[in-house]
């Protein structure tokens, strides 16, 4: 079986309804709570404006405990092999490689089901490095929860060095492994 070429690319109009069906199938972009119905109900309303609003960096980040912080600057990308299969993004303090205490990472992907354990997320991870290392990052800070062995793979196949594990996140309550990768 020929190995699939991986490349990130900004979310796009070709790619629209590849996200959609993912969305319809049950896969969400964020890994923390399901958002599928509400963005696919997003998309359906009015794509372009789904998309500019996606990679807008405007807005608030809603915490498990209700409180609200602006967005982090950030750099959102879907990964394909020709189709929609995942999304990857990185967040960031422009002059700074430290992040706020409730940002996991810099760091976050995640691919629709029926394409893992395919190489799509080591690929994705080793193409956003160059990303982040352009926005000023020597390293970057990638976490997963301490039970992702998939995950955890991922990133240690991409230099990925642990750094702490964390028993009970504050935000999901999860065990979870802090690794930093070099750019």
């Amino acid at each position: 079986m020929k190995k699939a070429s991986i490349a990130i690319v900004e979310p796009c109009a070709a790619l629209l309804p590849g996200y959609a069906d993912a969305l319809r199938r049950g896969w969400s972009p964020n890994t923390m709570r399901d958002v599928s119905a509400d963005e696919l109900a997003a998309v359906e309303a009015d794509g372009r404006a789904f998309l500019d609003d996606l990679t807008a960096n405007r807005g608030t980040i809603k915490h498990a405990d209700g409180s609200e912080t602006p967005r982090l600057p950030s750099r959102l990308f879907w990964i394909s092999d020709g189709e929609f299969s995942g999304s990857i993004g990185l967040r960031f303090q422009p002059g700074s490689e430290e992040l706020p205490h409730f940002v996991p990472g810099h760091i976050g992907y995640t691919i629709v089901p029926w394409k893992q354990r395919r190489g799509y997320a080591t690929a994705a991870l080793g193409l956003i490095l160059p990303v982040a290392r352009a926005e000023g990052l020597s390293r970057v800070t990638v976490s997963c929860d301490a039970d992702n062995e998939a995950s955890e793979k991922v990133i240690v196949a991409n230099g990925g060095v642990l750094v702490e594990e964390v028993l009970r996140d504050a935000e999901t309550g999860r065990a979870k492994l802090i690794f930093r990768i070099a750019t």
